[in-house]
């Protein structure tokens, strides 16, 4: 039998070049979450969040899985056996680390590299970016074993899919390939195995790039007006960019410089340089 794995070591992170790379670390069962693995992911997300040399998070999966869903015996079985308490205490601790991925301070990018099945469509949503090898398998299988995608993943379904196949995927079970995730909108893009991280990487390097206030304010952004009338949308926006503002102005007055007044850069080719005006 395989030992049982220490909490702390239920999650990896290491960063490179300003790039926090977090692997969910329970190969041995497809990276199932367990109460464990959700309190360390906690944990690790406290620790790189306001770090200086983290500009961007990659949350991926170690061995052949990104996770496989919830851990049907430690996060199911064992907690409901210990009564109401428990099984509230595991469901928070869960989507908390979930919501504090959605808000996070900086991009995050998914990166699926196998299985992604059930209560994995929480952290999937929570990051801003998505992308799978076309390998990769997606499946709401909670039909088949006689329950409702909960943990948020029926509303998840519904946020990426069109209502008929969120419809289809939830009531079937049937699991989808990569290539077909990104057609329904699951993830941004589905492209081979081997060449998944070094896109990733590219997409993260670009985001490197970017005014760090701007792509929270956008984060934050996009997320909020999918809720809104046009009329409410259009009033957060201004009270949103005037809030950045207040928070970043010498950011937005450098680039509308480089752009206008020395002509360096064109801002539909590319990010202008921040450098300039970033505080030592």
């Amino acid at each position: 039998m395989t030992a049982e794995r220490a909490e702390e070591d239920t999650v990896a992170y290491e960063i490179v070049d300003n790039i926090a790379w977090v692997s969910f670390n329970r190969p041995e069962k497809r990276n199932c979450m367990s109460p464990k693995l959700n309190r360390q992911m906690m944990r690790v997300l406290d620790e790189i969040e306001f770090r200086d040399d983290v500009g961007a998070v990659v949350l991926t999966g170690e061995g052949s899985a990104w996770t496989a869903g919830m851990d049907l015996k430690e996060y199911f079985r064992e907690t409901e056996a210990q009564g109401l308490g428990a099984t509230r205490q595991a469901q928070r601790e869960s989507y908390g680390w979930w919501r504090r991925l959605r808000w996070f301070q900086k991009p995050t990018i998914a990166m699926v590299n196998g299985w992604c099945f059930g209560g994995g469509y929480g952290p999937l949503f929570a990051c801003d970016l998505a992308f799978c090898a076309d390998e990769a398998q997606f499946g709401l299988s909670e039909i088949n074993w006689g329950i409702l995608p909960g943990g948020g993943a029926t509303k998840i379904a519904v946020e990426l899919m069109s209502f008929r196949r969120a419809m289809y995927h939830s009531m079937m079970g049937e699991n989808v390939d990569g290539k077909t995730a990104a057609e329904w909108g699951l993830v941004n893009e589905s492209l081979p195995l081997e060449k998944l991280k070094d896109r990733v990487t590219e997409v993260a390097k670009v985001l490197l790039e970017k005014n760090p206030v701007a792509l929270k304010a956008t984060k934050d952004a996009i997320r909020r007006v999918s809720e809104m009338t046009y009329d409410n949308a259009e009033d957060f926006l201004v009270r949103a960019q005037e809030a950045a503002n207040s928070y970043d102005n010498d950011g937005r007055k450098e680039g509308i410089k480089q752009f206008i007044d020395d002509k360096t850069y064109k801002p539909g080719l590319g990010a202008y340089d921040k450098s300039k005006h970033q505080k030592a």
